[in-house]
């Protein structure tokens, strides 16, 4: 069987950082789609492991010398993306066969997207764990995004992330011309994704959710999620969000019971 090929249409953008062990294995899953997309990795910290791998799979590879950090890198890697789709794959996750295939099978269906997320299982030292705590509470909240009507109701996907973060960044295929520019701010480290999905919210057009598990998030020591877990800078920023959509005293109260399922994450 011939493999299709849709690298004018979708493009996974690899934001590659030091020497992750896990970054070939993603590099792999990209490859062994079954409809082939574009793949371009971009970093801020060149180095000979991350151009070794560049190499080996023939991969275009971008250095950042401008603005560092997590959303500096995932500007410049969005800035170098010419295509109508595009997704920020995390260097530690993997990406399920099936993936681009959806993307394109909804793409071509919902009139005025503006992202595109999916369900998603936890790999936890390299065991799938496909239920738990945290992913239990997650699709709990995105319950009300299930039905297609809804996925364009502004009213709805509000109320969802006024409770907390319940999307899957690593997840999330983003319309690429649906994106102001900067989409991914500076101010925050933990939360900058729920920041931009606040964002776009506000804007006309559809949230597709897929409640299908299309990929494999990571969780451990290293990785960026859990040091800043460890040093309870998520606290003050989880807040911030919350005062976004609630009064300061409900945005507290709420944030006392978010904080405790987010523990949950730690490795």
């Amino acid at each position: 069987m011939v493999k299709k090929n849709i690298e004018k249409l979708h493009t996974f953008v690899i934001p590659a950082y030091g020497e992750s062990p896990y970054l070939e294995d993603c590099i792999r899953s990209l490859i062994e789609q079954r409809l082939s997309s574009g793949i371009l990795m971009a970093t801020s910290t060149p180095n000979q492991y991350i151009s070794c791998l560049s190499q080996k799979y023939q991969i275009p590879l971008y250095i950042n010398h401008g603005e560092a950090g997590i959303s500096g890198d995932w500007n410049f890697g969005i800035s170098q993306v010419h295509t109508p789709l595009f997704t920020i794959a995390h260097q530690d996750d993997i990406y399920l066969p099936e993936y681009s295939s959806r993307i394109l099978e909804e793409y071509r269906r919902v009139k005025k997207p503006i992202i595109f997320f999916t369900d998603y299982w936890e790999l936890r030292s390299d065991e799938v764990v496909k239920k738990d705590k945290l992913l239990n509470v997650k699709r709990l909240m995105l319950k009300p995004l299930e039905p297609r009507y809804a996925w364009n109701s502004k009213w709805w996907r509000r109320r969802v992330l006024s409770f907390g973060d319940p999307i899957c960044c690593p997840s999330v295929t983003y319309v690429t011309d649906r994106l102001p520019a900067g989409t991914f701010r500076p101010n925050l480290k933990a939360n900058l994704d729920w920041q931009a999905w606040e964002s776009l919210s506000k804007l006309e057009g559809a949230f597709v959710y897929i409640k299908e598990p299309l990929m494999e998030h990571r969780v451990h020591s290293g990785s960026t999620t859990n040091k800043i877990l460890e040093s309870n800078a998520r606290g003050k920023e989880d807040l911030y969000m919350l005062e976004k959509f609630w009064p300061k005293p409900v945005a507290r109260l709420i944030d006392r019971l978010y904080s405790t399922n987010e523990k949950s994450a730690k490795a």
